[in-house]
């Protein structure tokens, strides 16, 4: 899988947020950038994520994944 696929099926499926994807191959660290992910708490934040990933994660084609959640306001300071 591709960072781009990454990042196209999760925009898709989480409304109003921006994914940045790094690394390739089945492996990717992910910035999440979405007031609404980042008010929920660390549990329910990766479990919106995983939701969408579990399949390629089960048939190998994601093996690892890191998560780092931004508000849109928090986004903007680090960049």
């Amino acid at each position: 899988m591709q960072a781009v696929e990454v990042k196209n099926l999760l925009e898709s499926h989480l409304p109003d947020t921006r994914v940045e994807v790094e690394g390739e191959g089945c492996n990717f660290q992910l910035n999440l950038i979405s007031d609404e992910l980042a008010a929920l708490s660390p549990v329910k934040r990766q479990q919106q994520v995983y939701a969408h990933l579990n399949p390629w994660i089960a048939d190998g084609s994601i093996h690892a994944v890191t998560m780092k959640f931004y508000s849109r306001a928090a986004w903007a300071e680090r960049v």
